[in-house]
């Protein structure tokens, strides 16, 4: 017995939009990915309306237009030509300004300051720094002293620039950061939400800078390729230089100075190192934390990065397969939880501290982690973007927010692909539930509106749990796929319902319930892709005409007319006689056609049409049938077997009959003799077009029809009497279904030329006969009323 699950077609609907939305969270389309963040931004936005806990030892000095005017334009008070700071500098001031800044800082004991400014060459055209013993210094060189006298600064590298040894060797660390248009850490839409934990630089050896550095080489250590035993710098319009590894991969400095190498330097060095330089937030976090950076733990197959301090502080942050994370955008630029002041204000007090004017002086930062970052206008100082929280504003607030997220240890922790599809799975399979089970009672458009508005509260419930675990504990569960997948299978399951599940029932049943058995016809109605208007299809057609139908109605015209003359009947009784002939002539074809029929419907085929004394079926529409041509078959041999037991079941009537006429006295119109009638069948196997064929207003016929169908018509013009005729593609259907049955086709002696059709074909006949039943030729003669005829019939049947 098939098995077919109840409501097959609403399921597969919401299985297919479920599965659809499933395939577009795993191919991470643009357009949803987008929809996705922009829901996050809003509860970015809504997680300020409530009081979270934020680091108390943040702090920020900007640089701003003011700031700019005032280092350009500052003066003691009362002389204007005395500088109040000591300096004058335009918009691009030299190192020495932010020197004075660390010396500033330093002397308030800031803990951390971390430079949101790009130092990516050394200048030689800005002076020299007079110091306190009077000596002169250039501003990068006093520059580089303050922050190695310092020693907790951290300064700026980016992914192209990594600042000159002055400034790197004596800063306490480098960090990350991405600036201006040029970042790559936005999102296509252009808004700033991931920052990427760290970046890998590749430091090279002393000597292959040095080579670089002389445009005589033409060399870039961009362009180099490292093979296992040699590094080789490739040169435009030269010869390549190759230098030779050593199986622990170090290269001999003789390569580069010969015998003359420099004091104190190793005679095999390795060519580069890769350093790890972490984002700047997480750098000033690490510090206050004491976490170690230099040995942590990074996974990023399992999506974690694991810091660890010796004092058991621990954080683990949460980044996808190239080290990025969401940053916890909490604090905007201003914000009162920051502490803050403009860079002259700490060039005034550090000017002051250098003349002894320490009375009335502030120590705004001590213990604070700072960041300097510029906030001015019209300059390359600026760097502005969009953020969840602001559509444009200063990117230095991304700084303080990951250190704020790494301190509080508060991180953005997105759902996995494998929750993603869950959420997607659970929410279909209950909207898919409440669709289905909606009463179509009411009508469909209370149906729809109550559904609707059921679906609007589910979608908002949810929305409200996604929301509050986002303010509550950061976890970012989806929102916009589910929400449009609640919506897509609710309309789709009501519009299947509203439009086509009733109306299509009862026209399937009014087309298909007297040509098809039950089975089928529930396969039909359950089916999830009927195609009743037209649909390519490989069928298998069976055409089975009853033979001597034609010669019996003549031979019954011709006795009701000499009957007619005979008894000398009057026009009223003849015409009754005709119609009881007619009656018994229709009764005769009727018996034979049924048994037909009965078989068609038996081994689920679908009936056609009745032309005439023949009968038209075909198996694989409307749905498909498995090993559609063997059932055809069956059909055919059974259908032959019938008649056989109809024919045998009339020859023994006749003979009573016979016997009952010789009985009857004179005058006595004797019983006619029952017609033994047979059949002719063809079948062929191919492709064809099934559709309901017929006026809109009138009866339609589902029916196939195209070559294939033709040649399965013009087998069974071939056929004769009592034979099963079948093109070579369905006699290759049974070598593959039934291979026994195959086994006992005997192919035509001659290809077969057949009207309509160019070239010959291939024809085989199917054995019917039942094994072991006696098959003599007198029966066999009385059956097909002709001595040829049944001798051929015996010798194929006993081949």
């Amino acid at each position: 017995m098939k098995f077919k699950p109840v409501k097959l077609a609403p399921a597969l609907i919401a299985v297919g939009v479920i599965a659809l939305f499933c395939l577009l969270r795993i191919f991470h389309l643009e357009l949803f990915e987008r929809m996705e963040k922009m829901t996050y931004d809003w509860r970015v936005r809504e997680a300020l309306r409530f009081p979270t806990a934020t680091a108390t030892n943040l702090a920020v000095v900007y640089i701003d237009d003011a700031s700019i005017d005032y280092v350009r334009t500052n003066h003691l008070p009362g002389n204007k030509d005395i500088a109040e700071l000591g300096y004058r500098y335009g918009l691009y001031w030299p190192r020495a300004v932010y020197g004075r800044l660390v010396e500033e800082l330093s002397a308030e004991r800031a803990r951390v300051v971390g430079m949101d400014i790009i130092f990516a060459d050394l200048r030689h055209d800005l002076g020299f720094v007079t110091m306190a013993d009077g000596t002169q210094m250039e501003s990068d060189d006093f520059f580089g002293l303050q922050l190695q006298r310092a020693s907790n600064v951290v300064i700026a590298a980016t992914t192209d620039i990594v600042p000159p040894n002055v400034f790197s060797t004596n800063a306490m660390a480098l960090g990350h950061i991405n600036t201006g248009n040029a970042n790559s850490d936005k999102d296509p839409d252009g808004i700033l939400r991931r920052a990427k934990a760290f970046e890998t630089y590749r430091k090279w050896h002393f000597a292959f800078e040095k080579v670089a550095a002389d445009p005589e080489y033409g060399v870039d250590l961009n362009n180099v390729k490292i093979e296992p035993r040699q590094i080789i710098l490739k040169r435009s319009g030269a010869d390549d230089i190759k230098i030779p590894l050593d199986e622990n991969g170090e290269f001999a400095l003789s390569a580069f100075f010969g015998d003359k190498l420099p004091r104190g330097v190793a005679p095999k060095a390795k060519p580069f190192t890769d350093e790890r330089i972490w984002h700047m937030g997480i750098v000033l976090a690490a510090h206050e934390l004491n976490l170690d950076l230099d040995h942590p733990n990074i996974d990023l197959a399992h999506e974690r990065i694991t810091l660890t301090a010796p004092n058991g502080i621990q954080r683990i942050i949460p980044v996808d397969e190239n080290g990025y994370f969401y940053i916890d955008w909490r604090l905007r630029v201003n914000d009162p939880h920051l502490t803050q002041a403009h860079i002259e204000q700490l060039l005034l007090q550090d000017a002051k501290r250098i003349r002894g004017e320490t009375n009335g002086l502030e120590n705004l930062f001590a213990g604070k982690l700072v960041m300097v970052g510029s906030i001015a206008t019209g300059n390359d100082l600026r760097d502005e973007g969009a953020t969840p929280l602001d559509s444009s504003t200063f990117l230095v607030s991304e700084h303080w927010n990951v250190a704020n997220s790494v301190i509080e240890n508060k991180f953005i922790r997105r759902t996995s692909l494998g929750i993603d599809l869950l959420v997607l799975i659970l929410t279909g399979i209950i909207i898919a539930s409440l669709a289905w089970n909606l009463p179509m009672r009411l009508g469909v458009a209370w149906v729809f509106l109550l559904g609707a508005g059921i679906v609007l509260l589910l979608a908002a419930a949810y929305v409200v749990l996604a929301t509050i675990l986002y303010v509550e504990s950061r976890y970012w569960l989806p929102i916009a796929l589910p929400a449009v997948n609640i919506f897509v299978v609710f309309a789709g399951l009501t519009f299947y319902r509203a439009v086509f599940e009733q109306a299509e029932q009862r026209r399937v049943k009014s087309v298909f319930s007297r040509l098809v058995s039950p089975n089928i016809m529930q396969e039909v109605l359950d089916t999830k892709n009927l195609a009743l208007g037209g649909a390519r299809r490989e069928v298998t057609v069976l055409f089975a005409d009853v033979r001597g139908f034609t010669e019996f109605t003549d031979k019954s015209q011709d006795k009701a007319i000499a009957y007619i003359a005979e008894n000398n009947l009057t026009p009223e009784a003849a015409e009754a006689y005709f119609d009881e002939q007619a009656r018994d002539t229709l009764h005769t074809v009727n018996s034979y056609l049924a048994l037909v029929a009965d078989q068609i419907k038996k081994h689920d085929g679908t009936l056609d049409k009745y032309i005439g004394d023949c009968v038209m079926a075909f198996w694989g529409a409307p749905v498909a049938i498995e090993k559609q041509a063997l059932c055809c078959v069956r059909a055919a041999i059974d259908a032959q077997r019938a008649v056989f037991e109809l024919n045998k079941e009339r020859l023994k009537e006749n003979e009573k009959r016979e016997i009952e006429n010789l009985a009857r006295v004179s005058g006595q119109t004797p019983r006619p003799l029952l017609p033994l009638l047979l059949l002719g069948t063809g079948i062929n196997t191919g492709l064809a077009t099934a559709g309901l064929m017929g006026s809109q207003k009138d009866q339609v016929n589902y029916t196939v029809f195209g070559r294939e169908v033709n040649l399965a018509s013009r087998l069974e013009s071939l056929s004769g009497r009592g034979r099963i005729l079948i093109s070579e593609t369905t006699y290759n259907h049974l070598r593959r279904d039934d291979p026994e049955l195959a086994k006992t086709c005997s192919a035509l002696p001659d290809l077969q030329k057949l009207k309509g059709f160019g070239a010959a074909v291939k024809v085989y006949e199917v054995p019917w006969r039942k094994p072991g039943e006696p098959f003599d030729e007198e029966f066999a003669t009385r059956i097909f009323g002709d001595t040829t005829q049944s001798t051929n019939f015996i010798k194929r049947e006993n081949m």
